[in-house]
């Protein structure tokens, strides 16, 4: 391997890689997160034809940030992402780029004409990797979930499962 010298030179430095390789460490993670918010005032403006439409931006989002996107998907009051973050990536960071981006793409397209924003706040719960195909089916199957259970239930009930106390009058 060749070394940048001082003056711009490249020079042949077998013993210096070998103490780079012993000491630089790189970083592994495994972070998978799913990741829930939904429309302000919880309006059932996201109609089913254009929500694909969403998530594709919502991917390129995610791709553009170093995250891997699993699954999204929701009904008409919020969404569910189930993602990897990049090691780089701040979570709250990430949630306010997608909220704002993804505000600004509906309203200058006209995706749902009766959106109005997204909520302040968001849900944001961690799992270990072997949940990922259980979580992916969660999020795919919806719209069947929801015929049984409001998103506030559902929301109460990850805040719950994660042992996460809460308010209820910030849920309303």
């Amino acid at each position: 391997m060749k070394f940048r010298g001082r003056k711009n030179k490249y020079i042949e430095n077998p013993a210096r890689v070998q103490r780079i390789n012993i000491n630089n460490m790189s970083t592994y993670t495994q972070i998978l997160y799913q990741i829930v918010y939904s429309t302000k005032n919880r309006e059932q403006t996201l109609e089913a034809e254009n929500r694909k439409e969403l998530y594709k931006y919502v991917w390129g989002i995610l791709k553009n940030s170093k995250c891997h996107l699993y699954q999204i998907g929701g009904v008409e009051d919020h969404i569910h992402i189930i993602t990897h973050l990049h090691p780089s990536v701040a979570l709250s960071d990430l949630i306010k780029n997608i909220k704002l981006a993804s505000t600004n793409y509906i309203k200058n397209k006209r995706v749902f004409a009766r959106f109005n924003g997204w909520q302040d706040g968001y849900g944001a719960f961690t799992y270990a990797i072997d949940a990922k195909e259980n979580l992916i089916n969660y999020v795919k199957n919806q719209e069947a979930h929801h015929k049984k259970k409001t998103f506030i239930e559902e929301y109460k009930q990850l805040l719950h499962d994660h042992k996460i106390e809460f308010d209820e009058k910030y849920l309303l």
